[in-house]
C-alpha cells in the first residue's frame, strides 16, 4: 500500500524539481491525515506542488484564491431562495471537496480565515444552524506569502495549530533551475498528470498507519520533547497536546515510508521541524521572527536525550 505513496512522490518530483525532501514531508503530512501549510515567496512552486499532490493522489479538489474581500460564505456556501420550490436551497461552497487549495491564505482577513477552523478540526461545517459533513478524506493545502509582504494578515495561533505541517520550498539550486528553464512549462505538466492513487487507497493507507508500533520509551521521548518546549528558555509557549499527537502521527508516517513497522527516535527528529516550528514562538524574537527557527529546534533535539 505504501509503495503507491512512493510512486506519487516520484511523479510529483518530476513536476517540482530538486525538492525531494519537502515532497516527502508533504506526503507524510497527508498520509498522517493532516493539513499542510506551504509558506514561501511567490513564484517558487507552492501552488504547483499543491496541485500536483491533489492530482497524483486522485482526490477531488477546488482552488480558492484568498483575498482581502473574500467572505466566509464564499468558502462555506450560502442559501438562495428558489422561487419555483418556494424555499431556500443551500449551495455548497468550495470547501465541500476532498482537497481545498487555499491559495495565499494570509491575504484574507481574520474573519474569513476563521471560517476554516471547524472544517479543519472536525471535518464539518455549520452554516445557518445546520451541520454538514465534509467528504472523506478532507485536506486543506494552504499557501501563504511571508508576513512582511504587503497585504497579508498573520494567521492566528489557533489556525496555525490546525496545520499538521508547515513547509518552505526555498529557491531551487542551479541544476534544478536550469532544468526548469529548459524544460516544459509546469502548468502543462499538471494537465497531463495521471492519478497514481485513489481516495479509497489513501484512506486504507491511513488505516495501516495505526499498525505502526510505538514503544513506551518512544512515547516517553515525545513527551520529553513536549515538556522541554514548555519549561525551557527557548519558547514563549510550549507544544499543545494536539502538537504532540501530530508529531507522533507524522513520525508513524515517516517510519512507514522508510519500510518499517515501528517508530524510531530518528523518525521523530526527521519530522519535528515541519510539525512544530510554526506552532512555537521564540521567547526572545530575533530579527522580527515570530515563529521558531530550525536552529532553535536543533538545539531542542540536542538538549533532550534519547
Amino acid at each position: 500500500m505504501f509503495s503507491k505513496v512512493h510512486q506519487v512522490a516520484q511523479q510529483v518530483n518530476q513536476v517540482i524539481i530538486g525538492k525531494e525532501r519537502q515532497i516527502r514531508q508533504a506526503l507524510v503530512c497527508l498520509l498522517a491525515g493532516g493539513h499542510l501549510l506551504i509558506e514561501d515567496l511567490p513564484g517558487v512552486g507552492k501552488t504547483t506542488l499543491a496541485h500536483a499532490l491533489a492530482i497524483s493522489l486522485g482526490l477531488r479538489f477546488n482552488r480558492l484564491q484568498f483575498t482581502s474581500d473574500l467572505l466566509p460564505a464564499d468558502i462555506l456556501g450560502i442559501s438562495v431562495f428558489d422561487r419555483e420550490k418556494g424555499q431556500f436551497l443551500f449551495h455548497p461552497g468550495p470547501v465541500f471537496t476532498q482537497v481545498l487549495l487555499a491559495d495565499e491564505i494570509n491575504r484574507a482577513t481574520p474573519k474569513t480565515q476563521s471560517s476554516l477552523l471547524e472544517a479543519m478540526e472536525e471535518r464539518q461545517v455549520s452554516v445557518e444552524g445546520q451541520t454538514r459533513p465534509l467528504p472523506s478524506p478532507f485536506f486543506v493545502i494552504a499557501t501563504q506569502n511571508p508576513a512582511h509582504q504587503v497585504g497579508t494578515f498573520a494567521l492566528p495561533e489557533s489556525q496555525l495549530d490546525r496545520f499538521l505541517m508547515c513547509l518552505s520550498l526555498g529557491y531551487p539550486d542551479a541544476a534544478a533551475e536550469r532544468a526548469l528553464l529548459l524544460g516544459e512549462d509546469r502548468r502543462s505538466l499538471l494537465a497531463n498528470l495521471p492519478a497514481v492513487m485513489q481516495a479509497e487507497e489513501l484512506i486504507q493507507a491511513q488505516r495501516e498507519l495505526k499498525k505502526i508500533h510505538t514503544s513506551g520509551p518512544l512515547i516517553d521521548y515525545v513527551q520529553s520533547l513536549a515538556n522541554a518546549t514548555r519549561q525551557g528558555d527557548l519558547f514563549a509557549e510550549g507544544m499543545s497536546p494536539r502538537a504532540s499527537i501530530a508529531l507522533l502521527q507524522a513520525a508513524r508516517a515517516w517510519a512507514a515510508l522508510e519500510g518499517r513497522d515501528h517508530v524510531l527516535p530518528e523518525d521523530v527528529q526527521a519530522v519535528i521541524i515541519p510539525v512544530i516550528a510554526h506552532r512555537l514562538r521564540p521567547l526572545r524574537s530575533v530579527s522580527g521572527k515570530i515563529t521558531a527557527s530550525s536552529e532553535m529546534l536543533a538545539e531542542l533535539i540536542k538538549r533532550v536525550p534519547i
